[in-house]
Formats: structure tokens, sequence, C-alpha cells
């Protein structure tokens, strides 16, 4: 019998993958790292954050921080994905 060593942390992204819980911990980490890619004052002006079917609902009150990251959200998309390194989200909703 001739059994191939794998390392431990492909063992458990293949588990986490076919279990169907390799989605929801790369959302939950996205939604961690949100004040990493817009920043401490961004991230405080967010009051909730979300992840529906690809889209990132982010909740906030302020409208001059909305229109500032509605401009470059394509760029955020990106970051945030390239942070987490997965293709996790495929737009943003800012919403308040």
């Amino acid at each position: 019998m001739n059994h191939a060593v794998q390392p431990i942390g492909d063992l458990v992204t293949a588990f986490l993958r076919s279990s169907g819980l390799e989605q929801p911990l790369l959302e939950q980490r996205l939604i961690r790292l949100w004040p990493q890619v817009v920043g401490q004052m961004a991230a405080e002006m967010t009051t909730r954050l979300e992840i529906r079917q690809g889209v990132l609902y982010a909740y906030m009150h302020s409208a001059a921080l909305k229109n500032q990251l509605f401009q470059c959200r394509f760029q955020l998309v990106k970051k945030l994905n390239e942070t987490v390194g997965s293709n996790v989200i495929h737009d943003i909703r800012l919403l308040g």
C-alpha cells in the first residue's frame, strides 16, 4: 500500500470544502478584515456587514463615507478578495 503524505493544511482545506464550510469561513474572514482594508475610522462608522450570494452589504450612517466607498467599490472588492486569498465577493452594496 502506498500512502502519500499530505500537508495537514491541504487535508483541512479539502475537508472544509467537501463539508460546505469553506465559504462561510472565508466570508467571516473577509468581514473580520474589513477594518484592515477600509481603515479604522471607516470601520468604526460601519454599523453592520453581511454577505449574501457573493455581495457584501455594508451598513453605515455617513452619506459622505458611503459616497467615498461607492466611488472605489471595485477596488475594494479586489482588495478584500486579495486580503482573504479567495474570490469571496463580486460586489459591494453600501446602505444606511
